[in-house]
């Protein structure tokens, strides 16, 4: 038997071992992508039906905006976290906007409105420059698509997560309050709890260990 035919035999038994691999179907992948992306539409529609515009709204549905538009164009995946933690931890991260709305409060301006949507305004071009570094290879649990070095991705490993700290304190600077630094300070930690999670998982790819190696931070270049 050639090393070849040795490969496919491994690929095929752990893909019988697999419990999730029918998320790797690409039908299935962008099936569950359009659920997923839902509640960000549902959000971005809410934002608009209120017609009070203004940068910091404008940004969150921009946001939104973004986040469909490249799950429903992106890469099936070749792996899949089976850890039940995973999902919960990734899934409160990816929702933590929803759960924390009912309760935010209006609070009061920190700094001047022109500072706080310069902050807005910067969360999103960070988010933008890591979506487009990204392309089709977004998710929301853990899974393996394929690896990306360059880009906002060449100066950290979540560029993604950086640019929604920046939103958090570009709210805070706009609608300040004990609750509020609550919400966001528990949104920060989802997502930096997310990030050792996702590398976890990827670290077993040789790959990815040799890009953690090359990329030191994960959020802030230089500091973080």
């Amino acid at each position: 038997m050639n090393p070849s035919q040795q490969a496919v035999i491994a690929a095929s038994a752990l893909n019988v071992h697999d419990p999730l691999r029918l998320l790797k179907h690409p039908q299935v992948d962008k099936a569950v992508a359009v659920i997923a992306s839902v509640p960000y539409i549902l959000l971005a529609w809410l934002q608009v039906s209120e017609g009070l515009f203004n940068i910091p709204r404008l940004v969150i549905v921009s946001h939104m905006l973004l986040q469909t538009i490249t799950m429903f164009a992106r890469r099936p995946p070749s792996r899949v976290a089976s850890d039940w933690r995973f999902w919960f931890l990734a899934l409160m991260a990816s929702y933590w906007t929803f759960i924390a709305a009912p309760v935010t409060q209006i609070g009061g301006p920190l700094a001047p409105s022109w500072a706080g949507d310069a902050v807005s305004l910067l969360s999103l071009a960070v988010v933008v420059y890591a979506r487009l570094s990204l392309g089709r290879n977004i998710g929301l649990v853990p899974a393996r698509r394929r690896l990306v070095t360059h880009g906002a991705y060449a100066l950290v490993r979540h560029p993604i997560y950086a640019g929604i700290f920046v939103a958090y304190v570009g709210l805070l600077l706009r609608a300040w309050s004990p609750v509020n630094l609550l919400l966001s300070a528990t949104g920060c930690a989802l997502f930096m709890v997310k990030s050792l999670v996702e590398e976890e998982f990827l670290a077993v790819d040789p790959d990815y260990r040799s890009y953690m190696r090359q990329v030191r931070r994960r959020w802030i270049p230089g500091l973080l």
